[in-house]
C-alpha cells in the first residue's frame, strides 16, 4: 500500500476513503490520591473511605474536598481497607461512585462535536496490557486528546490496573469502546479527520511529516503492532527515529512521543 503526501491538504467531510476502581455490580471503587481527587472534582463521588494513620496531607486534602462536597467519609483500619480495595495500592484512600462507562461508537458524534478546533484523537488497536492503557490515558489527557478509542473485543478495558495507571486521567477523558474499528476509522475520515499511523518500516520520520489540522493517531499492540485492516485504514505511515540498537518503543513512550510532536507542531502555528 502506498503512502499519501508528507503534509496532507485539508480533507473535506464526506470524502470517505479502576490508581484503581473495583467495578461491582452498579459502582466503582477508586482507589489512589489523584484518581480520588479527580473523582471528587468531577462530582461524582458517594463516599470516601481513608486508612485510620494517614498521615500524606494531601489526605487530608482529600478529606477537606469531601466535606466540602457533601460525601460521607469514614475511617477504616489500613488492613480493611486493602481488603475492600483488593491491593495494597490504595494510597490509604478510597472514593465510591457510580461505575463509570466508556463509551460507545453511538456517541463518538457528539464527543467530536463538542471539541473546539481541530480535533485530536488517539486510536489505540488492541493493547493488552492495562498499564500500558493507563499510561496512555495520562498521557493522552495531558496532551489534549479530546477522546481515546479502543476496539471492544480483544483489547483491555478500564480495569483497576488501568485506572491506577492513568493517575487520574481515566476519570476525565473518554474512552470510546467500538465494535468494528475499521469503520469507526473510516466514520472519522468521513467528518475530515486523518489518519496517521506508526510503522518501522514507514520511510517518512515522525519528524518530517505535517501533523497539524484534524488529527488521529493510531498506535498498535504491544507485539504484532497495527492490524492489516488498521493501517490500510491509514492516510499515512511514520516511524519513530531510534539513534540506539533497540528496535522499537513500549507503546505507551511510542504514543508519548508522537503525541507530543503533534502538540509541538500545533503550539508552533
Amino acid at each position: 500500500m502506498s503512502r499519501k503526501r508528507n503534509k496532507p491538504p485539508k480533507r473535506e467531510p464526506g470524502r470517505g476513503v479502576h490508581d484503581a476502581s473495583v467495578q461491582q455490580q452498579d459502582s466503582a471503587l477508586v482507589a489512589g490520591i489523584n484518581p480520588v481527587l479527580a473523582a471528587l472534582r468531577t462530582g461524582v463521588v458517594t463516599r470516601v473511605s481513608i486508612a485510620e494513620g494517614a498521615r500524606n496531607p494531601r489526605v487530608r486534602e482529600i478529606e477537606a474536598l469531601a466535606r466540602e462536597h457533601g460525601v460521607p467519609v469514614q475511617r477504616l483500619e489500613r488492613d480493611d481497607l486493602e481488603r475492600l480495595a483488593g491491593f495494597p495500592q490504595h494510597q490509604d484512600v478510597l472514593a465510591e461512585r457510580p461505575l463509570a462507562k466508556a463509551h460507545n461508537e453511538n456517541e463518538l458524534p457528539a464527543l467530536l462535536d463538542a471539541v473546539e478546533g481541530d480535533p485530536l484523537l488517539l486510536v489505540l488497536d488492541g493493547v493488552q496490557d492495562p498499564h500500558n492503557l493507563g499510561a496512555c490515558l495520562r498521557t493522552a489527557e495531558a496532551a489534549g486528546v479530546a477522546a481515546v478509542i479502543v476496539p471492544r473485543d480483544r483489547a483491555v478495558g478500564l480495569t483497576p490496573v488501568a485506572r491506577k495507571a492513568s493517575a487520574g486521567a481515566s476519570e476525565i477523558i473518554p474512552l470510546v469502546q467500538v465494535t468494528n474499528l475499521a469503520r469507526t476509522l473510516r466514520g472519522l475520515q468521513e467528518r475530515g479527520i486523518w489518519l496517521v499511523g506508526t510503522s518501522d518500516a514507514a520511510e517518512t520520520g515522525l519528524y518530517q511529516q505535517d501533523l497539524r489540522g484534524p488529527l488521529a493517531l493510531v498506535m498498535g499492540n504491544e507485539g504484532e503492532g497495527m492490524r492489516r485492516l488498521t493501517m490500510e485504514c491509514c492516510d499515512y505511515l511514520v516511524s519513530i527515529p531510534m539513534a540506539g540498537v533497540t528496535e522499537s518503543l513500549n507503546v505507551s513512550v511510542a504514543t508519548g512521543v508522537c503525541l507530543y510532536e503533534i502538540r509541538r507542531q500545533r503550539l508552533a502555528v
